[in-house]
Protein backbone atom coordinates (compact mmCIF):
# COMPACT_ATOMS: atom_id res chain seq x y z
CA UNK A 1 0.00 0.00 0.00
CA UNK A 2 1.99 3.28 -0.89
CA UNK A 3 2.03 6.12 1.38
CA UNK A 4 -0.36 8.86 0.72
CA UNK A 5 1.15 12.47 0.13
CA UNK A 6 1.14 14.69 2.68
CA UNK A 7 -0.95 17.51 1.60
CA UNK A 8 -4.02 16.25 -1.06
CA UNK A 9 -6.36 18.97 -1.84
CA UNK A 10 -8.94 16.47 -3.88
CA UNK A 11 -11.75 18.33 -5.79
CA UNK A 12 -12.57 20.65 -3.95
CA UNK A 13 -15.07 23.07 -3.69
CA UNK A 14 -16.04 26.03 -1.72
CA UNK A 15 -19.45 28.21 -1.62
CA UNK A 16 -19.81 31.77 0.24
CA UNK A 17 -23.31 33.06 0.20
CA UNK A 18 -23.28 36.62 -1.53
CA UNK A 19 -26.46 38.80 -0.74
CA UNK A 20 -28.12 35.97 0.94
CA UNK A 21 -27.68 33.48 -1.87
CA UNK A 22 -24.75 31.03 -2.18
CA UNK A 23 -22.69 31.45 -4.85
CA UNK A 24 -19.08 29.69 -5.80
CA UNK A 25 -15.82 30.91 -5.54
CA UNK A 26 -14.02 27.95 -5.52
CA UNK A 27 -15.47 25.53 -8.47
CA UNK A 28 -12.59 22.89 -8.09
CA UNK A 29 -9.11 22.80 -7.10
CA UNK A 30 -6.66 20.06 -6.99
CA UNK A 31 -3.20 20.28 -5.17
CA UNK A 32 -0.58 17.61 -4.20
CA UNK A 33 2.39 18.16 -2.11
CA UNK A 34 4.41 15.32 -1.28
CA UNK A 35 6.57 14.93 1.58
CA UNK A 36 9.40 17.16 1.46
CA UNK A 37 7.95 19.23 -1.81
CA UNK A 38 8.13 22.55 -2.43
CA UNK A 39 4.47 23.39 -4.93
CA UNK A 40 3.94 26.36 -5.92
CA UNK A 41 0.02 27.50 -6.22
CA UNK A 42 0.11 30.41 -8.76
CA UNK A 43 -3.07 32.76 -9.85
CA UNK A 44 -4.07 36.55 -10.37
CA UNK A 45 -5.82 38.30 -7.34
CA UNK A 46 -9.52 36.50 -7.27
CA UNK A 47 -8.47 33.49 -9.09
CA UNK A 48 -9.10 31.38 -5.21
CA UNK A 49 -6.00 30.81 -4.32
CA UNK A 50 -5.29 32.07 -0.79
CA UNK A 51 -8.82 30.49 0.12
CA UNK A 52 -7.79 27.09 -1.19
CA UNK A 53 -4.19 27.57 1.06
CA UNK A 54 -7.02 28.87 4.22
CA UNK A 55 -8.71 25.54 3.60
CA UNK A 56 -5.76 23.81 4.91
CA UNK A 57 -5.53 25.24 7.96
CA UNK A 58 -9.66 25.00 8.28
CA UNK A 59 -10.15 28.97 7.88
CA UNK A 60 -12.38 29.39 5.88
CA UNK A 61 -15.63 31.45 7.26
CA UNK A 62 -18.05 29.75 9.14
CA UNK A 63 -20.81 30.06 6.56
CA UNK A 64 -18.86 28.52 3.75
CA UNK A 65 -20.46 25.41 2.39
CA UNK A 66 -17.35 22.72 1.64
CA UNK A 67 -17.35 19.93 -1.52
CA UNK A 68 -14.52 17.78 -2.10
CA UNK A 69 -11.65 17.13 0.92
CA UNK A 70 -8.85 18.75 1.88
CA UNK A 71 -6.33 15.45 3.29
CA UNK A 72 -2.98 15.86 5.41
CA UNK A 73 -1.28 12.19 5.48
CA UNK A 74 -4.85 11.04 4.81
CA UNK A 75 -6.73 13.21 7.59
CA UNK A 76 -9.49 14.53 6.50
CA UNK A 77 -9.03 18.49 7.54
CA UNK A 78 -13.11 19.66 7.19
CA UNK A 79 -13.90 16.71 9.34
CA UNK A 80 -10.81 17.26 12.55
CA UNK A 81 -13.27 18.36 15.61
CA UNK A 82 -12.21 21.53 17.78
CA UNK A 83 -9.34 19.86 19.53
CA UNK A 84 -7.59 18.26 17.17
CA UNK A 85 -7.61 21.20 14.66
CA UNK A 86 -5.90 23.11 17.45
CA UNK A 87 -3.23 20.84 17.82
CA UNK A 88 -2.95 20.32 13.71
CA UNK A 89 -2.54 24.00 13.83
CA UNK A 90 0.05 23.96 16.49
CA UNK A 91 1.99 21.22 15.35
CA UNK A 92 2.51 20.11 11.69
CA UNK A 93 1.37 22.82 9.80
CA UNK A 94 2.01 26.43 9.60
CA UNK A 95 1.26 29.43 7.20
CA UNK A 96 2.94 33.00 6.62
CA UNK A 97 0.53 35.22 5.44
CA UNK A 98 1.08 38.11 3.07
CA UNK A 99 1.14 40.97 5.59
CA UNK A 100 2.83 40.55 8.95
CA UNK A 101 1.78 43.77 10.38
CA UNK A 102 -1.91 42.32 10.11
CA UNK A 103 -1.41 38.89 12.10
CA UNK A 104 0.73 40.38 14.80
CA UNK A 105 -0.60 41.81 17.78
CA UNK A 106 0.93 45.46 17.92
CA UNK A 107 0.57 45.94 21.62
CA UNK A 108 3.04 42.92 22.31
CA UNK A 109 6.62 42.52 22.53
CA UNK A 110 7.98 39.92 19.60
CA UNK A 111 9.39 37.90 21.94
CA UNK A 112 5.89 37.39 23.62
CA UNK A 113 4.48 36.64 20.24
CA UNK A 114 7.31 33.84 19.20
CA UNK A 115 6.67 31.94 22.24
CA UNK A 116 3.40 32.02 22.69
CA UNK A 117 2.87 28.96 21.02
CA UNK A 118 5.80 27.07 22.58
CA UNK A 119 4.69 28.06 25.78
CA UNK A 120 0.77 27.12 25.44
CA UNK A 121 0.55 24.20 22.97
CA UNK A 122 3.92 22.22 23.54
CA UNK A 123 4.12 23.25 27.08
CA UNK A 124 7.85 24.11 26.83
CA UNK A 125 8.95 26.25 30.03
CA UNK A 126 9.48 30.09 29.07
CA UNK A 127 13.70 29.95 29.64
CA UNK A 128 13.53 27.20 26.84
CA UNK A 129 11.14 28.76 24.22
CA UNK A 130 13.35 32.18 24.38
CA UNK A 131 16.35 30.14 24.06
CA UNK A 132 14.44 28.69 21.00
CA UNK A 133 13.08 31.20 19.42
CA UNK A 134 16.26 33.78 19.92
CA UNK A 135 18.41 30.86 17.75
CA UNK A 136 15.85 30.89 15.12
CA UNK A 137 16.33 34.79 14.71
CA UNK A 138 19.54 34.33 13.88
CA UNK A 139 19.07 31.61 11.70
CA UNK A 140 16.55 33.69 9.32
CA UNK A 141 19.22 36.45 9.52
CA UNK A 142 18.22 38.69 12.12
CA UNK A 143 22.07 39.24 13.64
CA UNK A 144 21.25 41.56 17.13
CA UNK A 145 17.67 38.84 18.12
CA UNK A 146 18.04 39.52 22.16
CA UNK A 147 17.00 42.96 21.64
CA UNK A 148 14.35 42.32 18.54
CA UNK A 149 12.60 40.41 21.11
CA UNK A 150 11.82 43.28 23.65
CA UNK A 151 10.77 45.56 20.46
CA UNK A 152 7.06 46.26 19.53
CA UNK A 153 5.96 45.28 15.71
CA UNK A 154 5.96 48.87 14.69
CA UNK A 155 9.95 49.46 15.73
CA UNK A 156 10.71 46.44 13.06
CA UNK A 157 10.90 46.64 9.52
CA UNK A 158 8.73 45.08 6.94
CA UNK A 159 11.41 42.59 5.58
CA UNK A 160 12.44 42.23 9.86
CA UNK A 161 8.88 41.19 10.32
CA UNK A 162 8.13 38.84 7.58
CA UNK A 163 11.36 37.43 9.10
CA UNK A 164 9.99 37.48 12.57
CA UNK A 165 6.70 35.63 11.06
CA UNK A 166 8.88 32.91 9.25
CA UNK A 167 10.63 32.03 12.89
CA UNK A 168 7.45 31.70 14.46
CA UNK A 169 6.07 29.43 11.70
CA UNK A 170 9.66 27.39 12.00
CA UNK A 171 9.32 27.20 15.99
CA UNK A 172 6.26 25.33 15.85
CA UNK A 173 8.59 22.52 13.98
CA UNK A 174 6.16 22.03 11.22
CA UNK A 175 5.68 19.55 8.43
CA UNK A 176 4.08 21.63 6.40
CA UNK A 177 4.68 25.62 5.67
CA UNK A 178 2.35 27.46 3.81
CA UNK A 179 3.12 30.89 2.54
CA UNK A 180 0.87 33.34 1.16
CA UNK A 181 2.39 35.54 -1.25
CA UNK A 182 4.96 36.45 1.98
CA UNK A 183 6.86 39.04 -0.34
CA UNK A 184 4.71 40.98 -1.72
CA UNK A 185 5.04 44.24 -0.10
CA UNK A 186 9.10 44.10 0.31
CA UNK A 187 11.15 45.61 -2.14
CA UNK A 188 13.00 43.16 -4.56
CA UNK A 189 15.90 42.99 -2.66
CA UNK A 190 14.54 41.98 0.47
CA UNK A 191 12.10 39.54 -1.62
CA UNK A 192 14.74 38.02 -2.78
CA UNK A 193 16.36 37.90 0.69
CA UNK A 194 13.03 35.83 2.22
CA UNK A 195 12.83 33.52 -0.20
CA UNK A 196 16.28 32.47 0.52
CA UNK A 197 15.70 31.89 3.54
CA UNK A 198 12.67 30.32 3.04
CA UNK A 199 14.44 27.66 0.67
CA UNK A 200 17.20 27.14 3.07
CA UNK A 201 14.71 26.05 5.88
CA UNK A 202 12.69 23.95 3.49
CA UNK A 203 16.30 22.27 2.37
CA UNK A 204 17.40 21.65 6.15
CA UNK A 205 14.42 21.23 8.06
CA UNK A 206 12.75 18.99 5.41
CA UNK A 207 9.80 21.09 5.32
CA UNK A 208 7.15 20.61 2.42
CA UNK A 209 6.10 23.94 1.29
CA UNK A 210 2.79 24.81 -0.42
CA UNK A 211 4.15 28.83 -1.65
CA UNK A 212 1.18 31.02 -3.04
CA UNK A 213 1.87 33.70 -6.00
CA UNK A 214 0.99 35.57 -8.66
CA UNK A 215 4.60 35.11 -10.63
CA UNK A 216 5.01 32.87 -12.43
CA UNK A 217 8.76 32.98 -12.48
CA UNK A 218 9.26 33.43 -9.17
CA UNK A 219 7.28 29.85 -8.69
CA UNK A 220 9.45 28.41 -10.95
CA UNK A 221 12.58 29.39 -9.37
CA UNK A 222 11.70 28.34 -5.69
CA UNK A 223 9.52 25.41 -6.56
CA UNK A 224 9.01 21.61 -8.00
CA UNK A 225 6.11 22.01 -9.67
CA UNK A 226 3.41 24.39 -10.61
CA UNK A 227 -0.61 24.59 -9.86
CA UNK A 228 -2.00 27.39 -11.90
CA UNK A 229 -5.05 28.70 -10.73
CA UNK A 230 -8.25 30.61 -12.55
CA UNK A 231 -11.13 31.85 -11.30
CA UNK A 232 -11.93 29.02 -8.98
CA UNK A 233 -10.35 26.12 -10.24
CA UNK A 234 -6.82 25.08 -11.35
CA UNK A 235 -6.61 24.36 -14.45
CA UNK A 236 -2.72 22.94 -15.01
CA UNK A 237 -0.26 21.06 -13.04
CA UNK A 238 3.24 20.45 -14.22
CA UNK A 239 7.05 20.32 -13.21
CA UNK A 240 8.42 23.90 -12.68
CA UNK A 241 11.17 22.85 -15.10
CA UNK A 242 8.97 22.25 -18.06
CA UNK A 243 6.75 25.66 -16.82
CA UNK A 244 8.43 27.67 -20.13
CA UNK A 245 8.65 25.11 -22.76
CA UNK A 246 5.79 22.30 -21.95
CA UNK A 247 2.48 24.42 -20.53
CA UNK A 248 -0.80 23.27 -22.11
CA UNK A 249 -3.03 25.25 -20.80
CA UNK A 250 -3.77 28.58 -23.12
CA UNK A 251 -4.21 30.41 -19.87
CA UNK A 252 -0.66 29.45 -18.65
CA UNK A 253 0.81 30.13 -21.94
CA UNK A 254 -1.18 33.26 -22.28
CA UNK A 255 0.32 34.65 -18.86
CA UNK A 256 4.01 33.72 -19.45
CA UNK A 257 3.26 35.27 -22.77
CA UNK A 258 2.46 38.30 -21.42
CA UNK A 259 5.43 38.90 -19.25
CA UNK A 260 8.52 40.14 -21.69
CA UNK A 261 11.97 38.98 -21.29
CA UNK A 262 14.10 41.48 -18.84
CA UNK A 263 17.14 41.57 -21.65
CA UNK A 264 14.67 42.95 -24.32
CA UNK A 265 13.64 46.06 -23.28
CA UNK A 266 12.10 46.48 -26.58
CA UNK A 267 9.70 43.97 -26.40
CA UNK A 268 6.09 44.77 -26.69
CA UNK A 269 3.40 44.02 -23.72
CA UNK A 270 1.14 41.06 -24.76
CA UNK A 271 -2.41 41.67 -22.65
CA UNK A 272 -4.79 38.96 -22.58
CA UNK A 273 -7.66 40.14 -23.51
CA UNK A 274 -10.69 41.10 -21.97
CA UNK A 275 -11.16 40.68 -17.79
CA UNK A 276 -10.55 38.34 -15.37
CA UNK A 277 -13.35 36.56 -13.67
CA UNK A 278 -14.20 35.39 -10.09
CA UNK A 279 -15.31 32.33 -9.32
CA UNK A 280 -18.91 33.42 -8.56
CA UNK A 281 -18.71 35.20 -12.20
CA UNK A 282 -17.95 32.21 -13.99
CA UNK A 283 -20.01 30.96 -17.31
CA UNK A 284 -21.43 27.02 -17.48
CA UNK A 285 -18.82 26.24 -19.51
CA UNK A 286 -14.74 27.13 -19.63
CA UNK A 287 -14.39 29.78 -17.52
CA UNK A 288 -11.06 31.08 -19.46
CA UNK A 289 -13.13 30.96 -22.61
CA UNK A 290 -14.07 34.62 -23.39
CA UNK A 291 -10.62 35.02 -23.65
CA UNK A 292 -9.06 32.12 -25.04
CA UNK A 293 -7.38 32.08 -28.20
CA UNK A 294 -8.48 28.23 -29.33
CA UNK A 295 -11.97 28.35 -27.80
CA UNK A 296 -14.78 26.29 -29.56
CA UNK A 297 -18.37 25.76 -29.41
CA UNK A 298 -17.78 23.23 -26.83
CA UNK A 299 -15.64 25.09 -24.42
CA UNK A 300 -18.86 27.33 -24.10
CA UNK A 301 -21.25 24.46 -23.22
CA UNK A 302 -19.06 21.80 -21.03
CA UNK A 303 -16.69 22.45 -18.02
CA UNK A 304 -13.34 20.89 -19.23
CA UNK A 305 -12.01 18.51 -16.34
CA UNK A 306 -8.65 17.80 -15.15
CA UNK A 307 -6.80 15.88 -17.86
CA UNK A 308 -3.76 13.69 -17.36
CA UNK A 309 -0.85 13.51 -19.71
CA UNK A 310 2.16 12.07 -18.75
CA UNK A 311 3.62 14.34 -15.52
CA UNK A 312 1.24 17.46 -16.59
CA UNK A 313 -2.58 17.69 -15.87
CA UNK A 314 -4.49 20.38 -17.97
CA UNK A 315 -8.52 21.41 -17.45
CA UNK A 316 -8.60 22.11 -21.34
CA UNK A 317 -10.71 20.51 -24.16
CA UNK A 318 -8.22 21.67 -26.58
CA UNK A 319 -4.31 21.91 -24.99
CA UNK A 320 -1.54 22.98 -26.60
CA UNK A 321 0.68 19.98 -27.19
CA UNK A 322 4.66 21.52 -26.98
CA UNK A 323 6.59 21.14 -29.82
CA UNK A 324 10.02 19.14 -29.04
CA UNK A 325 11.61 22.58 -30.31
CA UNK A 326 9.36 24.09 -27.52
CA UNK A 327 10.66 21.69 -24.80
CA UNK A 328 14.26 21.66 -25.15
CA UNK A 329 14.82 25.80 -25.78
CA UNK A 330 13.27 25.98 -22.80
CA UNK A 331 14.29 22.96 -20.24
Amino acid sequence: MSTPPLLRIDALGVDLPLDGTPRTVVHRADVTVPEGAAVALVGESGSGKSLTARSVLGLLPGNAEIRGDVLFAGESVPRMGPERLRAFRATEVAMVFQDPRAHINPARSVGDFLIEGLTTARRAPAAEAVKKVTGILREVGIADAERRMRQRPHELSGGLLQRVMIAAALAAEPRLLLADEPTTALDVTTQEEVMAIIGEARETRGVALLFITHDLELAAAVCDRVVVMYAGTTVEELPASRLRGGASHPYTRALLASRPPVSDTAAELRAIPGRPLSGFEVPGGCAFGERCPRVQDLCRDDRPEPSPAGDTTAACHFPHTPSPEETDNHA
